[in-house]
């Protein structure tokens, strides 16, 4: 199913590190033209047969490199040239990521739209884009879209079914191709979750992309026995950086198309992977009831980011697996795996990362003998040229302070895309603000409190949300499989009050809001923080609403509850 010949020589990952033209827009062509086992399938697409059962397909480097040729004959052809942004509006998975390579080869910008997001939403996010063209799996709804806004159509909507039928023997390519990069060159747009208001539009340069990751060429797990399960939303920054760091690596790797529980642990029975990477979304689902314990027999180590992942979730998941002896607990450690008999356990590796910040910059390790640390989300990375607790002017706040978490290093992203007004508001003294509340101990470790916008502001002070998820999760987990806490008005006069947006254990649906409410109270109250005003139990999906990659729309849960208590 997968060669372990695939990975790269040790000598030519050495090489990308110090390559200076290497980043985002080719590194396709240099893992290309650079590893010697490039005929070896080693990423891996997924589907059913007619019985159900799961069936990898194998795709070497040379194999991605015709796609993506085929592909970019098709754009050259309907008119797209370097610099002109498209949108891409595929599901999730391989499909993608080969619109992207081919888009970059011909030095065109793609614009990567998970097709979860709602139709006016998509469009409004397009047309502030100005995109010249849109390729998507279903194009009735923009379409009809457009059709009430003929002026701002862009040039061709076509189906993504047109460009994969394209016959790769008519068409041509430029003279110059692949498109050679600047340093400075825009090379993708990715949109926000949303989870905040109406996406942004995040830039992904070149050579900015790929800084900070370099190391990861010899740090990253990549034994020959190892294989990757990347869950990531591929349309996503973090879905496009893995991906990136699996073809330098030549690593095997499975790109899921689906991040729910139901697909995904068949998938891993099949592939048997070392490694999983996602979002917490399907971490959540995976720690849920009865623990994927054939999936994950071989699973050393869980990689999350975009959303911080909570401890009561992470001590199930780390019980699965098992652990070379000896495995340095953090994939950006110079050491790799040493021998000896495997240990029971895995560790999750939890990144604290966004599109703007380029990669996850702040990593803790949890294996099962590691000490409960709620909120920590370790120290700051090698890309990190310098990571500070400000204050609302910029200045550096002491340790223990709570304040603004601000970074410099050169995987920041650019800027938003044609709003530089926007991107002025994220800068402040020299950092690039990451828009999460923090503190750091005097250690140098970091605490993850909640996201800027997320702060309930109480009238006793501000009351931070993920430190009270935390607890109901983990020391309410007989009731609470998971939850969301916001801030909502409270009377005249009484600032906002905490409340919790519960989703109950399987075998705890008919508990009551005021059941949970009495023990997460206790808990709260043991552990010193501000107890809940009110609990809402989620009893169906829409109850608990979830953005286009699977993050609680804590603002959609606000409005719901608004009046919970002004009535």
């Amino acid at each position: 199913m997968t060669d372990s010949t695939s990975i790269a020589p040790l000598a030519v990952r050495q090489g990308f590190m110090t390559e200076p033209e290497l980043g985002a827009g080719n590194f396709l062509d240099h893992a290309l033209a650079a590893n010697p086992n490039r005929t070896v399938p080693f990423v891996y697409s997924h589907h059913n047969d007619h019985r159900g059962r799961v069936v990898l397909r194998g795709h070497s480097l040379v194999d991605l490199a015709a796609l993506r040729d085929r592909y970019a004959k098709w754009y050259w052809a309907n008119g797209v040239r370097p610099g002109e942004p498209v949108g891409i509006v595929v599901a999730e998975g391989l499909e993608p990521l080969l619109h992207f390579l081919a888009l970059t080869a011909l030095g065109a910008i793609p614009t990567m739209i998970n097709d979860a997001m709602r139709a006016d939403v998509m469009v409004r996010y397009l047309d502030h884009v100005g995109v010249v063209g849109i390729v998507a799996d279903d194009t009735t709804r923009l379409l009809l879209a457009y059709r009430n806004a003929p002026q701002t159509r862009p040039r061709f909507i076509a189906l993504a079914a047109e460009v994969r039928a394209h016959d790769a023997e008519s068409g041509r390519l430029p003279e110059e191709y692949p498109y050679r990069h600047a340093p400075d060159d825009i090379v993708a747009l990715i949109h926000s979750s949303g989870t905040t208001g109406t996406p942004k539009s995040t830039t992904l340069g070149h050579r900015s992309f790929w800084d900070g990751k370099q190391a990861r060429m010899v740090r990253f797990p990549a034994e020959p026995y190892d294989r990757l399960m990347s869950l990531m939303p591929h349309t996503h920054a973090g879905g496009l950086s893995y991906f990136l760091t699996a073809v330098l690596l030549g690593l095997p790797t499975v790109v899921m198309a689906d991040w729910r529980r139901t697909v995904v642990e068949p998938v891993m029975e099949a592939f048997q992977p070392t490694m999983v990477a996602s979002f917490p979304r399907t971490f959540v689902e995976l720690a849920t009831g009865e623990l994927p314990i054939k999936g994950a027999a071989k699973v050393h180590s869980w990689f999350n980011t975009g959303d911080s992942a909570h401890y009561g979730h992470i001590r199930r998941l780390v019980q699965l697996g098992e652990r070379p002896a000896g495995l340095i607990k953090s994939w950006l450690l110079p050491e790799g795996a040493a021998a000896g008999e495997p240990l029971p356990g895995s560790q999750f590796v939890d990144g604290l990362g966004s599109s703007e910040m380029g990669m996850a910059l702040f990593g803790q390790v949890t294996a099962p003998e590691t000490p409960r640390d709620d909120r920590c989300v370790g120290k700051a990375q090698d890309a990190v040229i310098k990571a500070a607790v400000l204050d609302e002017n910029g200045a550096e706040l002491p340790d223990g302070t709570v304040g603004l978490l601000g970074v410099i290093t050169p995987s920041r992203t650019p800027g938003y895309w044609n709003d530089s007004r926007l991107t002025r508001s994220f800068e402040l003294n020299g950092f690039w603000l990451t828009g999460d509340v923090a503190r750091r101990d005097s250690e140098g470790n970091f605490y993850h409190l909640d996201r800027t916008v997320d702060v309930i502001d109480t009238a006793t002070g501000p009351v931070y949300s993920l430190p009270i998820e935390e607890i109901l999760i983990a020391d309410c987990a007989d009731l609470v499989q998971d939850c969301s806490v916001v801030g909502v008005p409270g009377g005249a006069g009484e600032g906002q009050r905490p409340i919790a947006v519960v989703r109950p254990q399987a075998d705890a649906v008919d508990v009551t809001a005021d059941e949970v409410r009495e023990k997460a109270n206790k808990a709260l109250a043991d552990a010193g923080l501000a107890t809940l005003a009110a609990v809402v139990i989620a009893r169906t999906d829409e109850d608990y609403p979830l953005g286009p990659t699977g993050k609680v729309l804590k603002r959609e849960l606000r409005t719901r509850h608004s009046v919970l208590f002004t009535g």
